[in-house]
């Protein structure tokens, strides 16, 4: 068995069963991926896939287990060359995130600013997604953070940093009756509107729900986004009322758009970064992570990323101050 079997069986798994499209991620041929496939097998003594002509059908519940284990070989070897790197002091490698569109459009531009002017030697990358989205690309190796708020049963595998709090706000076309209602406006009458607010967890995990139903309240939501820009358009339309994060309302939307109160009608929301329970973080990896939440030092997260539980992580930063983030501005400094 080699390294190089095990990641021709990845690339194999993450390409649908298509060997074809397996070898073109590789740079290599399907011939050579099917012998050693084959070659894999043969030495484990067990299938990994069931056939169907010359295609692959299935992953085998052996092949499952295999699979499984080669991602933590994977991540292993990963770990040894970031560890290699780090002791020689490089600074250069890459930082792959996954994050979702409110925090790549409205929180992580100037914190990936800063970063690479510090870093210019570290490729970037960024994924957008959901929340669904985010954890298959953190089961799969792609990144090394991922930054996202709840969905917490999504990323059980994950150390797990809080970072900062933010509430939602409602928004209108200016002149809109809501406009004109006594402030702060209470669930019962925003639930007389038609709504515009983000797309909801596949997992059904939803606090703009259950504020509702806690009232007894059905929320009227006319129309769904994962993108707050696309809501605004849609509320200037006037197709209904947008609920958002309130760092998604930036001063240009103050010629056309109001912004009324919603603090107390929702929960407060954390927004965190976590990481691979076996990751070894790279200088460069915990420098970003406190450019994200300067509450986070260095100190802390190196600690953080030593636990072997979330429990642990969560009792080792049971004192730590998130700060809160409002419209348009970076979160200040916890007091």
């Amino acid at each position: 068995m080699t390294l190089q079997q095990l990641k021709y069986l990845l690339a194999i798994a993450d390409s649908g069963l298509n060997i074809t499209a397996a070898a073109e991620k590789l740079f290599t041929s399907q011939p050579g991926i099917s012998k050693q496939l084959k070659l894999l097998e043969q030495e484990l003594g067990v299938q990994l896939f069931t056939r169907k002509g010359k295609s692959l059908a299935a992953i085998t519940p052996a092949g499952r287990d295999v699979i499984a284990r080669a991602r933590k070989i994977a991540r292993e070897v990963q770990n040894i060359r970031s560890l290699a790197r780090e002791m020689s002091g490089e600074q250069e490698g890459t930082l792959a995130i996954a994050t979702t569109h409110t925090q790549a459009r409205y929180v992580l531009p100037d914190v990936l600013r800063v970063f690479r002017e510090r870093y210019p030697g570290v490729n970037l990358e960024l994924h957008q997604g959901t929340s669904e989205q985010i954890a298959e690309l953190v089961a799969a190796n792609r990144v090394d953070f991922a930054i996202a708020t709840g969905s917490l049963q999504l990323f059980s595998g994950l150390t797990m940093l809080p970072c900062y709090q933010w509430d939602r706000i409602i928004l209108v076309p200016r002149g809109h009756p809501l406009t004109k209602v006594p402030q702060p406006i209470d669930l019962a009458t925003l639930a007389e509107h038609p709504l515009i607010t983000y797309v909801f967890s596949a997992t059904g995990e939803s606090s703009f729900k259950e504020a509702f139903a806690a009232q007894g309240l059905e929320p009227q939501v006319v129309f769904t986004a994962r993108d707050a820009d696309i809501i605004k358009t849609y509320v200037r339309m006037g197709m209904g009322v947008g609920v958002v994060a309130s760092m998604a309302f930036e001063r240009a939307d103050e010629k056309d758009l109001v912004a009324l109160e919603a603090v107390g009608l929702f929960p407060r929301v954390t927004t965190w970064l976590g990481f691979r329970r076996d990751s070894v973080l790279r200088g460069y990896m915990v420098d970003f992570v406190s450019l994200f939440s300067p509450q986070l030092t260095g100190d802390r997260v190196r600690r953080a990323a030593a636990l072997a539980t979330q429990a642990e992580v969560d009792a080792l930063l049971a004192d730590l101050k998130l700060p809160l983030r409002a419209s348009g501005q970076a979160p200040a400094r916890p007091g």
